[in-house]
């Protein structure tokens, strides 16, 4: 039996301020809805001495659950909107999930959500 993963979850870390921003461009590309964490960066004191950055510890985690078909498009989406490069110095990675019960608007596209 073939195990295909119809789902994803991205995990975005931006800074603390730049979830909205993020779910803006998620939306956009597709994504129905996410759950935004307020999280605190550690560990990374030596590396801002090292590197000369600024790396700022007040974050929001953000995941959004995908059908593994609209992922590339929603995390392409984030990076461009609010990557490392951007004022919310976000990261995103993706994993891949294996059951989803509960969420009738993923399991089936032609429903609004209802």
């Amino acid at each position: 039996m073939e195990n295909k993963n119809e789902f994803s979850l991205i995990i975005s870390i931006v800074n603390r301020g730049y979830s909205e921003e993020l779910m803006d461009a998620a939306r956009d590309a597709g994504a129905k809805g996410g759950t935004i964490m307020y999280a605190h960066g550690a560990g990374l004191r030596d590396a801002e001495k090292f590197f000369g950055i600024s790396i700022h510890p007040e974050k929001e985690l953000v995941l959004i659950l995908a059908s593994e078909e609209a992922r590339p498009h929603i995390m392409q989406a984030i990076v461009k909107r609010v990557g490392m490069e951007s004022e919310g110095a976000g990261i995103t990675f993706s994993l891949p999930v294996t059951d989803v019960e509960g969420i009738a608007h993923l399991n089936n596209p032609a429903s609004n959500g209802e």
